[in-house]
């Protein structure tokens, strides 16, 4: 029997199918069953995805073998754009795609990569030299947490802290910084007095992956910070910059995080995440000429989360992008460009905690 999902997610029968079922002998329970069972495996396909497009294996398994080629003995990506924001996007790219962070193919590289991460983390919590590498080492941490044994991580090295003694001192670091802050955001030191959009989105990822995880994210640090995005959000979806108030200018990529931030933390009955996911829903073709890496894995987790059926659509055409754009080496740029080139179509895998519907 074959169903089809309404626009409000509603499964129903065609009326040659209720024919059918009426007069057979299972009758309603036929039905139920039948229903139960087709919404479940559309369920599951949404949770877990379907069968791999064997363009996006290519693509990643290309751009694994370069990030793996490119890390250094101590676990770092260096280039145009290096620091533990950087090598927590590239771990993410190698903990997305499923391979075991443990003994797999790509373990060693995990490992290093997290251990990276925790080495560059001061005594004050703080991941230098951002509030965006700050923000990024914490959602690359927080979905290590669990799945990196701890007790292999080191590899004979002295540790320096556990994953969850980093995270909890990220957390309260941040936490101090936007205490600090009178638009309740983040800026790019964690002394900064101004806030925007782009730098609060990252350390909310970062603080909700963490909450999602188990660790002891509060509140008011939350709200505060979804306060500063529902504030810098106008009525047709843009969403300023900084400034705390919603309508100077248009920009995707701010659209695309304020709707993403806003379905993580289970804020979507917000008019203002209805009026940014229809900002980005009607404007699928758009194509980013600055930080267009960044703008495609924000705009892949927002439509995922928001409107399935547009993400199917949008990530047809990424992939196609991707795939026309990738370098012969399989590096899209620096490892930057190449771990977030790979989280755009990471969705296609949804093995990270983070892109759990």
């Amino acid at each position: 029997m074959k169903t089809t999902l309404g626009r409000k997610d509603e499964w129903r029968m065609t009326n040659d199918e209720c024919r059918k079922v009426r007069h057979s002998g299972f009758g309603l329970l036929s039905a139920f069953v039948l229903l139960i069972s087709s919404f479940a495996a559309h369920a599951a396909d949404l949770r877990f995805g379907g069968a791999i497009p064997h363009e996006v294996e290519t693509i990643y398994e290309r751009g694994l073998a370069w990030l793996a080629s490119k890390q250094n003995d101590e676990g770092s990506w260096q280039g145009g754009n290096d620091g533990p924001g950087v090598n927590g996007i590239c771990v993410m790219a190698f903990l997305a795609s499923g391979d075991d962070p443990n003994f797999g193919k790509y373990a060693r590289n995990v490992r290093r990569g997290v251990r990276a991460i925790l080495k560059s983390q001061q005594e004050s919590g703080y991941f230098p030299s951002s509030m965006y590498h700050h923000g990024f080492a914490m959602l690359a941490l927080s979905e290590a947490y669990g799945a990196v044994d701890e007790a292999l991580l080191w590899e004979g090295e002295k540790p320096v802290r556990t994953i969850s003694q980093a995270l909890d001192l990220a957390i309260r670091l941040s936490g101090t910084s936007q205490k600090n802050n009178r638009w309740g955001g983040w800026r790019y030191s964690p002394e900064a007095r101004d806030a925007d959009t782009s730098v609060t989105g990252a350390m909310l990822m970062g603080l909700l992956a963490a909450r999602n995880a188990g660790l002891d994210v509060s509140d008011e640090v939350i709200e505060a910070a979804l306060e500063y995005m529902r504030r810098s959000t106008s009525k047709d979806g843009s969403v300023a910059y900084s400034g705390g108030f919603g309508g100077m200018g248009e920009s995707m990529n701010r659209s695309a995080i304020a709707t993403l931030v806003a379905a993580v933390a289970k804020k979507k009955d917000t008019p203002e995440y209805k009026a940014t996911l229809e900002h980005i829903n009607t404007r699928l073709e758009h194509q980013e000429g600055h930080y267009k890496e960044y703008f495609r894995y924000y705009m892949a987790q927002s439509l995922f989360q928001g409107d399935y059926d547009a993400w199917v659509k949008w990530n047809t055409a990424t992939v196609r992008t991707l795939s026309e754009s990738q370098g012969e080496d399989g590096g899209f740029g620096d490892a930057y460009q190449t771990g977030m080139s790979l989280l755009a179509v990471a969705l296609n895998y949804r093995f990270l905690p983070i892109y759990e519907r």
